[in-house]
């Protein structure tokens, strides 16, 4: 976990950084410290903007490519490249600062390029897998929850799924009303059709999760999950309509006084806080994405599974076995004592006695991890440039996140992609039985 936090934090100062590079602001204290002696130029031209903030993120989005190649195939920490992955943090921190520095030296046609086409299809993949994330998320929730009633007939955990669903479904039609009264002005068609078409598939999916064809196909499928892709999706909407431009007399948060900063810090949290479920729930649970995560089992020998049934066994088995063949062996000579000794070295590293957690497997693909902090990079260059001419600048110190109408209508499309990815993953199993079992 320490190392998904490090390189999470990674991504936020990166983000911070490319951010403070869309205005001259960062660069003119870093002139005032010289006391205006050196005037800082890239290529004779101004440091700041569009390439700036693509140069930065590339930089990062290059040394995640790097180590995402580095590490392919890495099953173990007994490989000797897992270290790479959760050590030698002061030659990375270098690494990544001297590409930032590279980055300078490349012409700024590259990064037109490079932002207009690849960084903007990096960072639509990074959208969509957030919303398969987040799908896959509700029906683990509301499963686990299910799970704990069924087993345990538990009242906390009959009350806390029931409870999270009106709280969410509350939430989510307060928010709805909200919107309505504060950005569906006379003029504001496009707010007005947005929050509606939110509110109309709202209610079809909720329809469509307890229908009976659903719920014979999927007996755990219910109202839990659609609470939980409801107040996403109503969320996306209203962070949409609360960051559009103010043209139109349709976003009365720009014109509150004080409220420019505060949708700022608030929409930096959540963006990161977004991009840190993302990537940690990525890699810790590989089926979402059709791969396998990691886990404490291994499989059992063909010979063993004709039969049918359990295919897999528990480490911790597997380790008592070769324990037992091991003591056999020395006690009929065939193997010296010290082998015991080497088996007892091998099973104080398991994760479970606190030294090496990740030696029978890692807990998550490492290449696949630095893939998904490559999409994030790509998502945060073109969330800050897209646009950036259209951008109304109410502090000339600072450039607000995502107050442009492209911003809007990838959060308001996002909402309705998610509704579709959670509407087939109902429909699905009712349309293909045989692809799912039933």
């Amino acid at each position: 976990m320490a190392t998904r936090i490090a390189y999470a934090f990674i991504l936020l100062i990166n983000s911070i950084f490319s951010w403070l590079m869309l205005t001259p602001w960062a660069l003119s204290k870093l002139e005032h410290l010289t006391l205006d002696y050196m005037k800082i130029k890239c290529q004779g031209e101004a440091c700041t903007g569009y390439v700036a903030v693509q140069r930065i993120n590339f930089a990062l989005g290059l040394f995640h490519f790097i180590m995402a190649l580095l590490l392919l195939g890495v099953k173990s920490s007994k490989d000797s490249r897992a270290g790479l992955q959760n050590g030698y943090w002061g030659p990375k921190v270098i690494v990544w600062l001297g590409f930032i520095v590279l980055t300078f030296l490349i012409p700024e046609s590259f990064f037109q390029v490079w932002g207009r086409y690849f960084a903007f299809i990096g960072a639509m993949l990074f959208v969509l897998l957030g919303l398969i994330l987040l799908v896959d998320l509700a029906h683990t929730y509301a499963e686990f929850c299910l799970e704990k009633i069924e087993n345990y007939d538990s009242k906390a955990w009959r009350v806390l799924l029931i409870g999270s669903t009106l709280g969410m479904y509350t939430a989510s039609f307060a928010m709805t009303i909200l919107m309505y009264i504060f950005f569906a002005g006379h003029n504001c068609s496009m707010n007005q059709a947005a929050i509606t078409v939110n509110l109309i598939v709202l209610l079809i999916i909720s329809f469509l999760s307890v229908h009976p064809a659903v719920q014979e196909s999927n007996p755990k499928a219910g109202l839990a999950q659609s609470a939980m892709v409801a107040i996403y999706c109503t969320y996306l909407t209203m962070s949409a309509v609360s960051m559009e431009p103010d043209d139109k007399l349709c976003n009365p948060l720009v014109r509150a006084n004080g409220a420019r900063t505060a949708s700022i810090v608030l929409g930096a949290i959540v963006t990161m806080l977004t991009i840190a479920y993302t990537t940690t729930r990525a890699a810790t649970q590989g089926f979402a994405l059709g791969t396998s995560g990691g886990h404490a089992y291994a499989k059992l020998g063909e010979e063993e599974v004709e039969h049918g049934m359990i295919d897999q066994q528990p480490m911790s088995a597997r380790r008592e076995m070769r324990a037992e063949a091991l003591r056999a062996a020395v006690e009929a000579g065939s193997l010296p004592a010290s082998a015991l000794n080497d088996d007892d070295d091998d099973d104080s590293d398991d994760g479970r006695n606190g030294k090496d957690d990740e030696k029978g497997g890692t807990q998550y693909n490492y290449s696949l991890f630095h893939v998904i902090f490559l999409l994030a990079t790509c998502w945060v260059a073109t969330l800050l440039t897209q646009q950036i001419n259209d951008i109304e600048m109410t502090d000339p110190n600072f450039a607000p996140v995502g107050r442009s109408y492209w911003a809007s209508w990838v959060k308001i499309v996002s909402a309705w992609l998610c509704y579709v990815i959670y509407g087939w993953s109902l429909v699905a199993p009712v349309v293909l039985p045989d692809r799912f079992g039933h």
